[in-house]
């Protein structure tokens, strides 16, 4: 059985419960206390971050990796599309992801970063820039990619959930994106992939 160790508060341990509860499967999720994490965290991840998942002697870590292995693994619903040039598609986006928003993220959740307003507001502006670049595609796309949900869909819900959490105010015109973000919310799967930490994020 696959073990996943996730954060309760951690988007990136997020996108991956999503993708489990999304395949419908079995699998074992193992909170860890991001502020007092056990030692064979380090062991399992040099980096030692979370998430990681463990499937008997294979140990993977970064939520991007871990869910397209998941997706391989059990294809049914898949989330990388099947053409390649498509998929290559969705995996210059995924990298896009993390260079122009996650990056962010990373400032926000940071611990020492927390003191440093002027750094704090610089990273909430980015993201709220890109994330209103990207607000036009909602007003013919259902998803990310058309009209199917995909690995995009489940990379980006963490941070559209986080938003009032770390302050970040869209504005008027990316009202297609939040409408957008309220149909991954209301996924049974995302529902059931929310830590009660998670829960209370969201106004």
């Amino acid at each position: 059985m696959m073990v996943l160790y996730s954060g309760t508060t951690c988007p990136f341990s997020q996108r991956c419960r999503f993708v489990l509860f999304e395949k419908g499967m079995d699998f074992e999720i193992r909170d860890v206390d991001l502020y007092n994490k056990p030692e064979d965290i380090a062991v399992m991840n040099p980096y030692g971050q979370v998430p990681i998942l463990v499937e008997r002697d294979l140990v993977l870590y970064e939520s991007n990796i871990i869910n397209e292995y998941i997706d391989e693994r059990f294809p049914h619903p898949q989330l990388m599309p099947a053409d390649p040039v498509m998929r290559a598609r969705a995996r210059l986006f995924l990298f896009n992801f993390e260079k122009e928003l996650f990056v962010h993220v990373g400032t926000l959740e940071a611990r020492e970063s927390r003191a440093d307003e002027k750094a704090l507001d610089q990273a909430r502006q980015q993201i709220r820039d890109r994330l209103s670049q990207l607000a036009p595609i909602f007003l013919k796309n259902k998803f990310m990619l058309g009209e199917e949900f995909s690995m995009l869909d489940v990379a980006i819900a963490p941070l559209l959930w986080r938003l009032d959490h770390y302050g970040i105010e869209l504005p008027k015109n990316a009202a297609p994106l939040q409408k957008y973000a309220e149909r991954i919310f209301s996924r049974p799967a995302y529902i059931e992939a929310l830590t009660p930490s998670e829960k209370v994020m969201r106004r």
